[in-house]
């Protein structure tokens, strides 16, 4: 790569990050990739959502993947063999991420691990000039997604969040219907997770650490203990020192489209309610049942999730509807419909999805880095924060029980109890990044 275009990636500067685009702007490029625009990509996290990421950005013309990093040895070595497999070159592995930040080559980087580890590798992949991919929800905490919104801001690189619903095709054709008003006035909003193919965490003793897994580094901030393979891969998300359970392992997705059709960031209040109803006594610590009631003056938003049952709100086990008074468009991953309210309107039959949306969110990052454009991310940072700041205020009141409020100006709750929840306590000799 010519070393002016390398400057260029580099110091891509955010102008405008994360603003909000209208449907219009997401046809993808079709830009041809000169050598000059390649973009070398290195991936923190490559178990499990981290890896699709990187399939996804490989399909972009001109994307190369030259460094992996997990604190698992064992998922390195099956990731190097599986670019292999797709006839790549063997990248350079790293179990420290630090390490693989110090690698000049490296353009943009994909955080990909657990949430508790997402605001420290995102400020200092930021740091290092690199411009990021990180997978929803942007942080584990209120603190730590405001920091990570101020370091973009201040370091001035594009940065995706991985909330690719916002990129697919027959999401944005629904907010468009939604647009024209034909549902009439909005009442009431509806996101729903149903998750039936999820059981329970049966519990188990702690454990000697796996070979080739470096626990302490996997931990990072969060308490020292002893390892229990319940709270590693993938289950790890049903524990708040890592993650925040269905609210923003699924919630984040879709609030997000009631927030952008609603064209609203913060409630004025929430409640919430539920518990461990379908498995009180397994390992799971978040709730396997909850719901939650925003209010935001003109309209309700609820949100349901379930462990353990698959058939939701409209036979969809996930989703959303906007309920007008005219009629209800209801919304999920393979489509959409409206349905009239007393014939209303014109029903609108399931408009089915096409494209892949991962793939479309993939080739809008690398368009954006190329074309210095961060106007026309589809996700960037500002509604990822403002998606997390909603979901947590929902785990936050069913934490505390308390009916709570969010002050944006004092960037804190009417309640001392919901406070102590807005910022993480770091272990480990870690800190909470500074900005």
């Amino acid at each position: 790569m010519a070393s002016t275009r390398r400057d260029f990636i580099r110091t891509a500067s955010v102008l405008a990050a994360g603003s909000m685009i209208m449907p219009e702007a997401f046809p993808v490029s079709k830009r041809p990739a000169a050598a000059s625009d390649k973009i070398r990509i290195g991936l923190i996290g490559g178990n499990s959502q981290g890896y699709s990421d990187l399939v996804s950005l490989l399909k972009v013309p001109g994307v190369e993947c030259i460094g992996l990093c997990d604190v698992d040895r064992n998922v390195l070595n099956r990731r190097s063999d599986d670019l292999v497999k797709m006839g790549r070159e063997r990248p350079k592995l790293y179990v420290d991420y630090r390490k693989m930040l110090d690698n000049k080559d490296i353009d943009a980087v994909i955080v990909g691990t657990p949430d508790h580890w997402h605001c420290l590798i995102f400020c200092n992949s930021l740091e290092a000039g690199k411009h990021v991919y990180v997978e929803k929800p942007v942080g584990n905490s209120i603190a730590e997604i405001n920091i990570m919104q101020k370091a973009v801001k201040k370091h001035g690189k594009i940065v995706q969040v991985g909330q690719w619903q916002r990129s697919q095709p027959h999401f944005v054709d629904a907010i468009n219907y939604l647009k024209t008003g034909k549902l009439g006035r909005i009442r009431t909003c509806k996101a729903w997770s149903y998750v039936d193919w999820k059981s329970a965490v049966p519990k188990v003793p702690d454990a000697p650490v796996p070979e080739g897994v470096d626990y302490n580094m996997w931990l990072g901030p969060a308490p020292l203990r002893p390892f229990n393979k319940n709270r590693f891969h993938f289950t790890w998300r049903w524990y708040w020192e890592y993650g925040n359970g269905l609210m923003t392992d699924w919630g984040v997705h879709l609030i997000d489209y009631i927030l952008y059709g609603m064209g609203k960031s913060i409630p004025d209040s929430v409640m919430a309610m539920g518990g461990k109803y379908a498995f009180p006594d397994d390992d799971m610590v978040t709730p396997d049942t909850m719901t939650a009631v925003y209010d935001f003056r003109d309209f309700v938003m609820i949100w349901e999730h379930t462990i353990g049952i698959g058939l939701g709100n409209w036979r969809r086990p996930h989703g959303m509807s906007y309920i007008g008074e005219n009629g209800t468009l209801v919304l999920d991953r393979n489509g959409w419909e409206v349905v009239p309210e007393k014939q209303r309107i014109e029903a609108v039959p399931v408009q089915k999805n096409v494209g892949n949306g991962q793939d479309l969110h993939a080739k809008n990052f690398i368009d954006c880095i190329l074309d210095n454009s961060p106007e026309k991310l589809n996700a960037g940072i500002d509604i990822g924060r403002n998606v997390a700041l909603v979901a947590q205020m929902g785990n936050i009141a069913y934490r505390t029980g308390e009916k709570v409020s969010w002050d944006n100006a004092k960037q804190a709750f009417n309640s001392a109890a919901a406070n102590k929840l807005i910022t993480p306590v770091y272990n480990n000799g870690y800190k909470l990044p500074k900005y």
